[in-house]
């Protein structure tokens, strides 16, 4: 069966043709124009915010214009992430979607379903024409993946609804009303080359096969940091065999822990047999650290050619020991709320070759004191080796409203739907709520979904039974909706 005979169809139909457009983030001009031809097709009105934002606006059903107007919010890009086996093309192909048995997946990539199927849930209840609910408004926003672009230039005056429902939480029953804060600390640093040693051979060193994640809401689970392990191997390395830092590529989302990081050494040739024990040892003390979370890691060292230039041994300490001091995972939780994480960092992207070095390390935080001094702390780190640090896309935590009207309208109606209480939560991850607010300070905000597992990663989901049961909710939600 193909997803798009799924029901609810509404959902499925337009997640598939979803699929079918390629989204990553920082490449959305295919997606952009699907959605205005999309809402066109349908007489819907629909248009290109000044950020590159799409919004939909469709008035009430008769008889229903006194309610509050809502706004439905997703984003319209997708985590490029795939196998390494994969040859996927993020801006050109389709995602080859399946069904095993609850579960829809991919073939070898991320599935897109963070945030697809909060805008396919917009996208359903727009186009059908035969469902109860007052004035709505969607707003489909870019890049919220990379740097929150959309909703960070979102002006004053785009938006009209009073109500904002963000669709892009991961755990059906769960209604968030607050999240974690969030800042890139990226570096940058040019170098000279110098030649490689006479007599020494090259080893190209894999780490690969780690389960990664999202950074923010799978951060607590202990998963390993592609980055940090290699970092580790990499200082003993050059203490033990004085082993030359040819290139180093690890990670490419700041947002999604890295599975996987490479890097070419260059070692004296007579140390062949000792550096493979050598990292045959770290593979065991990795797999003794990690064994019972990372059951498919693996690494590997291969003898390849040798590079004609290399990272000067400075500049290899530097970055070596600036990747062992940068903090990894979580820092602390919310004191009041132990269970909650507060604070945490992703050492997400290390790149070194051809004479230029990028970095890119995302701190989130529920408490702006420690955001600034997390990222303060990451800044001293990699200043110290050298680099330019910049901090970029910075967005405040949403704080939550106990007393918000939209989360006991949603208590009643789960509860009555379903014959059982939600949960009301706040998360570690980073939503486009707060953002909002601060442009709309008058807009009540709660933020839900269906269950997804392992966002972010090639192993992506989405539970289908789950989407028929928050599809339910989400229509008759609309009905009851708070008067003006």
């Amino acid at each position: 069966m193909e997803i798009k005979n799924l029901e609810p169809k509404g959902i499925w139909q337009n997640f598939y043709l979803l699929t079918q457009i390629p989204r990553p983030s920082g490449h959305l001009e295919k997606i952009q124009a699907f959605l205005l031809d999309w809402a066109k097709e349908r007489n819907i009105e629909a248009f290109k915010d000044n950020a590159g934002n799409i919004i939909m606006r469709k008035p009430a059903t008769p008889g229903y214009e006194k309610l509050k107007m809502v706004t439905f919010e997703g984003h319209m890009d997708m985590v490029p992430q795939k196998a390494a086996d994969s040859t996927h093309n993020f801006e050109t192909d389709p995602i080859e979607t399946y069904i095993d048995g609850d579960w829809v997946k991919a073939k070898g990539t991320t599935l897109g379903s963070d945030d697809g199927m909060g805008v396919a849930t917009a996208m359903a209840v727009f186009e059908d024409n035969t469902l109860e609910h007052g004035p709505l408004e969607a707003i489909f926003t870019v890049d919220e993946e990379t740097c929150m672009y959309g909703v960070n230039h979102l002006e004053p005056g785009t938006l009209k609804g009073d109500i904002l429902l963000n669709l892009d939480n991961e755990t059906e029953g769960e209604f968030i009303i607050g999240c974690a804060g969030g800042m890139d600390v990226a570096g940058n640093m040019d170098y000279q080359e110098i030649d490689s040693e006479e007599g020494a051979i090259a080893v190209k060193v894999t780490l690969q096969g780690l389960k990664g994640g999202h950074s923010g809401l799978e951060i607590s689970l202990g998963r390993a940091n592609a980055n940090k392990l290699l970092g580790r191997l990499l200082y003993d390395a050059a203490q033990e065999f004085d082993a030359d830092l040819a290139c180093w590529d690890g990670g490419n989302m700041r947002n999604a822990i890295p599975n996987r990081a490479e890097a070419i050494v260059t070692i004296d040739s007579e140390d062949k047999a000792a550096f493979m024990a050598f990292v045959e040892e770290w593979k065991q003390t990795f797999t003794d650290e990690y064994g019972t979370i990372e059951d498919d890691l693996d690494l590997t060292a291969e003898v390849i050619e040798l590079p004609s230039k290399i990272v000067p041994k400075e500049i290899r300490d530097n970055m070596i020991n600036a990747v062992m001091a940068c903090h990894v995972g979580v820092l602390r939780n919310i004191p009041a709320i132990p269970h909650i994480v507060e604070t945490s960092c992703n050492l997400g992207i290390v790149k070194i070759a051809n004479g230029k070095i990028e970095t890119d390390v995302l701190v989130r935080s529920s408490c702006e004191s420690m955001l600034d001094y997390l990222a303060n702390a990451v800044s001293a780190s990699f200043s110290m080796a050298g680099l330019h640090i910049s901090l970029n896309g910075r967005y405040p935590a949403w704080q939550p409203n106990n007393d918000s009207p939209i989360v006991s309208v949603v208590e009643k109606v789960y509860k009555a739907v379903n014959g059982e209480e939600c949960k009301v939560e706040v998360v570690h991850a980073g939503l486009e709520c707060g953002i909002i607010q601060t442009v709309n300070p008058n807009m009540d905000a709660i933020s839900f979904g269906p269950t997804l597992r392992s966002p972010h990663t090639p192993f992506e989901r989405c539970n289908i039974p789950s989407v028929a049961k928050y599809y339910k909710f989400v229509l008759e939600l609309l009905k009851n909706i708070p008067e003006k």
